[in-house]
């Protein structure tokens, strides 16, 4: 795969909503041989807002023009995942690398069509499943390589949460629950996260199987999920996905249960987790981290693009995730 034959990456972002004021873009100020030189939105006014805010020199209000810039030549993708390939194969056909947010797309097939398109015009492709690179994560992955818990048995997902009012007054505003611009609701928006994570920690899923219904019927998108899954080295997997949980039951636990102890994390806390082994004294970890929370993934992009490390987040292994969330809502209970 080419890389870019530069000594900087020289980022324009497509889509500057939210997930850019803080979580990825200023960050790529920050990591060394890396620069923000352009940014695009079709709100003009709010494209000129984000780009004076942030310092940005240029800013655009059409997605091909930022490609087309010289000046750039890297793209970052921030838009909802409706967009995501055609916006792809707008900056793959430039020459440009892509760095695409998460989900990668609605479905498994838009996702192969992505690293298609990536691979014919020889540009790499990243996903940003950013907690294959945080701190607490890539210590649990040690310790679990390490034999910390020793053979990995099971690993039990349990996320519940409650439906907050906004989503339902501000409906037409949340495309995460609309299917036809997300690809399903908040189960394709936050297990996209721990179904990559596992990936990281054990490998690709390789079987798959669930349910998946709208039971409380707040918004058109599947609001409960429940599985499970086989990794490729044996270990097994459940997962259990509630979106319109009462308060008390509110949960974001992963558990991987090993031979010889336990680790208990969750996904979207504060870089914290608990390693339980047999005999001794639960010992808790807590790991800072970082106020732009996906500096540490745009570092290894910037280094994978200019030869000196590797991204451990790519087309092929964020196109996993979209499979596995695809087996786990074919079948569809009324």
């Amino acid at each position: 795969m080419q890389k870019l034959n530069d000594s900087e990456v020289r980022w324009g972002v497509i889509g500057v909503g939210n997930v850019c004021e803080v979580k990825s873009a200023p960050a790529m100020n920050l990591v060394p041989h890396s620069k923000l030189v352009g940014v695009m939105r079709r709100d003009e006014a709010k494209v000129k807002d984000y780009a004076s805010r942030h310092g940005v020199p240029k800013w655009y209000t059409d997605a091909q023009q930022l490609i087309n810039d010289p000046e750039v030549n890297a793209i970052y993708i921030a838009t909802p995942p409706n967009a995501h390939l055609e916006m792809t194969r707008m900056a793959a056909e430039a020459g440009k690398p892509v760095y695409m947010e998460k989900p990668m797309a609605r479905t498994h097939s838009e996702c192969l069509a992505m690293i298609e398109v990536c691979e014919k015009a020889n540009v790499p492709l990243y996903v940003a499943y950013y907690r294959r690179a945080l701190p607490h994560f890539v210590q649990i992955k040690e310790l679990i390589d390490g034999g910390a818990i020793g053979e990995i048995r099971t690993v039990h997902v349990n996320m519940k949460q409650v439906v907050e009012p906004e989503i339902i007054t501000m409906l037409e505003n949340n495309w995460r629950v609309v299917p036809e611009i997300a690809g399903g609701g908040y189960f394709f928006d936050l297990a996209s996260h721990q179904l990559d994570l596992l990936d990281f920690f054990f490998g690709k899923i390789t079987h798959a199987s669930g349910f998946a219904t709208n039971q409380a019927k707040a918004y058109a998108a599947e609001d409960l999920v429940v599985g499970s899954f086989v990794f490729e080295n044996g270990v097994l997997g459940t997962g259990n996905w509630c979106f319109t949980s009462s308060h008390s039951a509110e949960k974001d636990e992963i558990i991987l249960d090993g031979s010889t102890g336990q680790i208990r994390f969750a996904t979207f806390g504060k870089g914290e987790f608990t390693l339980i082994q047999d005999f001794q004294e639960p010992q808790h970890f807590h790991l800072s981290l970082p106020h732009h929370i996906q500096q540490p993934l745009i570092q290894s992009i910037v280094e994978d693009l200019l030869g000196t490390g590797t991204c451990p987040s790519t087309g092929v292994s964020g196109a996993r995730a979209n499979w596995v969330m695809g087996e786990l809502v074919k079948t569809k209970i009324a």
